[in-house]
C-alpha cells in the first residue's frame, strides 16, 4: 500500500519530538554518506580490484581455457533471454522491461569498467546483453511455447553439459574442480547444491510424515542430526573423514565432498520448510482427491505437494539466500570460493592493508546476489498467488 505524502509528513514531522528525531537521523545519514563517499573517491585505492579482477572472477582457472566459461555463460544467457520472453506474456510476472534493460546495461558497461576486465571482455559482455535482449524480444512465439513442458529439462541438460564442459568434456584438457574459484565457483556450487538439495529435502519431508515407522525414524534422525551440528563442523568431517575412509584413489575431489555436505545440510532445513507447508494443507484436500479415484502417490504429487510448496515458498527462498551466504565457509576448509580468493589476494604483499576496499566490494556483490534471489522469490510468489475473490 502506497503512503500519501501527507501521511508521511504527519509521521515524520507530526510533533516536535518526531521532527527532531527525523532531522537528527537525516543529519546522521548525510554525515555517514559523506564520509563513505569521501573515502571512496579520495583515499580508497581501487587498484586492488582492477588488478585482480580476473582472479576474483574465475580464480585459478587456466587462462587458455577461459573460453569455456564464456561459452557456458553464452548458453545460459540465451536460455535466460528465451525464458524471459516466454514469461513476459504471462500474467502476474512483475518484469519491468525498462528497469531490467537498464540494470543489464549497467552490469555490462559500468562493472567491467570498474574492474578493468579488458576491452575484449567488455565487448563480450555487451554482446551477451544484446543477445539476451534480442532473444527476449523475439521469443514468446509458437516455437518457444512448444517447448513449454520441457523447458525445465532444457535448462537442466544445459547446466549439466556446462559443468562437464568446464571440467574437461569433449576431449578438452581436464581442469580439476579444486582449480575452480572466485565468483564462478561460488555461483556454480550454490546452484548445484540447490538443484540437489530441493528434491532431497522434499523426500525427507515426505519420509518424516510416512506411515512406515522405519522410514520416519531414519528421516527424523537425519534431519535432527544435521540441524543439530554447525555447518563448519560438518564441512571438516566431510573433508577429513570421507577422505580417510575412502580407498586410495577413490576419494572424491574436495569440491564434491563440500558439495555433498552443503547438499545434505540444506536439504535438512528445506525439509522442515516443506513439512510446514504439508501440515498447512487440510485433510479434506486428500480426501477429495481419493474420492476422485487418485492413488496416494497421485494425490501427493498432483494435489498436496504443489500447494505445500507454494505455501513454503517464502521459507524456501530464505533458505536459498542462507545457502549462498554459507558458501563463504568453504574458504575455511581450503577451497577458493569468492571469499577464499579475496583472502589470497590480500595475502599478497603488494595489497597488504587493502581490506576495506576488497571486503566492501564483496559485501556489495553478495548483497546484489541475495537481493536478486529475494526478488526472484517474490516474483514467483506473485506469479503463483491464488486469487479466491
Amino acid at each position: 500500500m502506497k503512503r500519501s505524502p501527507l501521511t508521511l509528513q504527519r509521521q515524520l514531522f507530526g510533533s516536535l519530538a518526531n521532527s527532531a528525531f527525523t532531522l537528527a537521523l537525516f543529519a546522521l545519514l548525510v554525515w555517514a554518506g559523506w564520509g563513505v563517499l569521501s573515502w571512496a573517491f579520495g583515499s580508497a585505492q581501487w587498484l586492488v580490484l582492477r588488478a585482480n579482477a580476473a582472479t576474483l572472477t574465475i580464480g585459478r582457472y587456466p587462462d587458455a581455457q577461459e573460453w569455456r566459461l564464456w561459452l557456458l555463460l553464452g548458453m545460459l544467457t540465451s536460455l535466460a533471454g528465451v525464458s524471459w520472453g516466454r514469461l513476459r506474456g504471462l500474467n502476474n510476472w512483475p518484469l519491468n522491461d525498462r528497469i531490467a534493460a537498464l540494470l543489464f546495461v549497467i552490469s555490462a558497461v559500468l562493472l567491467p569498467w570498474l574492474l578493468a576486465f579488458g576491452a575484449i571482455n567488455q565487448l563480450r559482455l555487451i554482446f551477451l546483453v544484446l543477445l539476451l535482449l534480442l532473444l527476449r524480444q523475439w521469443s514468446g512465439g509458437a516455437w518457444s511455447k512448444a517447448f513449454g513442458k520441457w523447458w525445465a529439462l532444457v535448462w537442466g541438460i544445459t547446466y549439466v553439459f556446462g559443468l562437464w564442459l568446464i571440467a574437461g568434456g569433449l576431449g578438452l584438457p581436464a581442469v580439476r574442480p579444486s582449480d575452480w574459484g572466485g565468483l564462478v565457483f561460488t555461483l556454480l556450487i550454490t546452484s548445484l547444491t540447490l538443484l540437489l538439495a530441493l528434491p532431497f529435502g522434499v523426500l525427507l519431508a515426505l519420509g518424516r510424515r510416512s506411515g512406515l515407522l522405519l522410514v520416519r525414524w531414519v528421516c527424523v534422525a537425519v534431519i535432527e542430526l544435521i540441524r543439530g551440528a554447525p555447518l563448519i563442523t560438518l564441512l571438516f568431517v566431510g573433508q577429513n573423514l570421507v577422505g580417510f575412509l575412502s580407498p586410495n584413489g577413490f576419494a572424491p575431489d574436495r569440491v564434491w565432498r563440500a558439495t555433498g555436505v552443503l547438499t545434505v545440510f540444506a536439504a535438512a532445513y528445506l525439509a522442515e520448510a516443506v513439512r510446514g507447508g504439508l501440515n498447512s494443507i487440510p485433510m479434506g484436500q486428500q480426501e477429495a482427491a481419493r474420492s476422485l479415484g487418485l492413488s496416494s502417490v497421485q494425490t501427493m504429487g498432483l494435489v498436496v505437494l504443489p500447494q505445500a510448496l507454494k505455501v513454503a515458498l517464502p521459507a524456501l527462498g530464505g533458505q536459498c539466500i542462507s545457502l549462498l551466504q554459507d558458501t563463504t565457509l568453504l574458504s575455511i576448509v581450503g577451497l577458493f570460493d569468492l571469499l577464499g580468493i579475496a583472502r589470497s589476494v590480500l595475502a599478497n604483499p603488494d595489497w597488504l592493508g587493502r581490506y576495506a576496499e576488497v571486503y566492501l566490494f564483496l559485501a556489495v556483490l553478495y548483497w546484489c546476489s541475495c537481493a536478486a534471489l529475494a526478488l526472484g522469490s517474490r516474483a514467483l510468489e506473485k506469479r503463483l498467488a491464488t486469487n479466491y475473490s
